[in-house]
């Protein structure tokens, strides 16, 4: 794969990544550790021939992305655990109306304002279902400044083929962390953008609700000629309400199966010096920042005659659920280390049937150091 080096720092690196895969228009309203994001993009997007708004509030902030993922454009908006809190109704809308967008969630401490300016991972079960009702979250969560860049680009790809909202976790320590970044060349990411399915038949033929119960709805822009009904209420093949029991039934279960059925499509993880560990060996499953920290103890510990490895999930909605369970069969020494008190600890406890996991949890905005992860490894194993 062609690169390029780029020194940034994760929330311009997010912000760059969303012009070069295609976004044209940001809405959104300024929250610490995010705001970089939409500073960057009001003077990146204009020069690209998109748009830029801050609104009032975070409401508005979505809804506006909304209006312009309805009119075909690529949309985004930034914001951190508060802000996602504010937009949790709209991401049902868009959910329920199958609009794509992209929402990149720089965590900070909660609940509530919470820790402004410190580092967590406490919106992970928030991402997995960040508005009521059923339906499955497309979650991805960056592991590096890289990847602050790598996977914004790939959520756009994401809700353009799963027509509904895409969110990538950063955190704190990411977003304002400075430093040398490997990313795809521009003409690589221009490569690999698919355009929105489209529907290209007589109008009078176009039922953009009526598809295959595995696949999203085909939303031809607003303002073309093809007329359809966007709602929030269960709709039928029109997108006109309804309450007919099948369609109904129909409708929530596509917007489950679309996703599940092809998650071999959204699953990315990634497995650091895994390849050589037995049963008797320590599992490290870290995600997000802490991986780093995770990934230099691993060296530690290695030096000091332990055998460790660590498995990353990148993709964490929906959950790797298959390969957790292949290394917590195979591995008895797992411990779980987050910035939180056990939320995906529990989804490993779930797809794994264990009880018996270790776990390193913090919860005062601190970052999780190297060191705390040997000892931990110590103490417990």
């Amino acid at each position: 794969m062609a690169t390029r080096e780029i020194i940034s720092t994760g929330n311009e690196l997010s912000a760059i990544a969303a012009v070069d895969a295609g976004c044209e228009f940001f809405g959104g309203y300024p929250l610490t550790p995010s705001s970089e994001i939409m500073h960057v993009l009001s003077d990146l997007l204009p020069k690209n021939g998109g748009a830029s708004i801050q609104m009032e509030d975070e409401i508005a902030g979505i809804c506006c992305v909304i209006g312009a993922s309805m009119s075909g454009k690529r949309a985004m908006t930034a914001t951190s655990g508060p802000g996602v809190s504010l937009k949790a109704e709209n991401l049902g809308l868009a959910q329920m109306a199958e609009t794509p967008l992209v929402l990149v969630n720089v965590m900070r401490g909660g609940p509530s304002t919470g820790l402004p300016t410190r580092v967590s991972q406490g919106d992970v079960l928030q991402a997995k279902n960040p508005s009521h009702g059923d339906y499955k979250s497309i979650t991805l969560c960056a592991g590096n400044l890289a990847e602050c860049y790598t996977e914004v680009v790939r959520a756009f790809n994401l809700a353009d083929r799963f027509m509904q909202p895409v969110i990538v976790l950063t955190d704190e320590t990411l977003g304002h962390m400075h430093g040398k970044a490997m990313i795809p060349t521009l003409e690589e990411v221009k490569a690999g953008i698919k355009p929105r399915a489209k529907f290209e038949g007589d109008p009078s033929e176009y039922h953009p609700y009526e598809c295959e119960q595995d696949q999203p709805a085909v939303l031809n822009p607003m303002f073309e000629g093809y007329r359809y009904h966007f709602t929030g209420l269960h709709h039928d093949k029109d997108g006109f309400p309804t309450e007919e029991i099948n369609t109904c039934k129909a409708l929530i279960e596509r917007l489950d199966n679309k996703v599940e059925a092809h998650k071999d499509e959204i699953e990315l993880n990634e497995e650091f010096m895994c390849d050589d560990l037995g049963a008797d060996d320590i599992l490290i499953i870290a995600y997000g920042s802490v991986s780093l920290a995770a990934k230099e103890a691993i060296r530690d510990l290695r030096k000091s005659g332990i055998k460790a490895g660590l498995f990353r999930p990148i993709t964490l909605w929906p959950s790797p659920a298959d390969k957790i369970k292949s290394y917590t069969d195979k591995i008895k020494n797992v411990l779980c280390v987050e910035l939180n008190i056990r939320q995906y600890t529990e989804e490993i406890e779930r797809v794994s049937g264990r009880r018996d996991l270790e776990g390193l949890y913090k919860v005062n905005g601190r970052a999780i150091s190297p060191a705390e992860i040997v000892a931990k490894v110590k103490e417990v194993f």
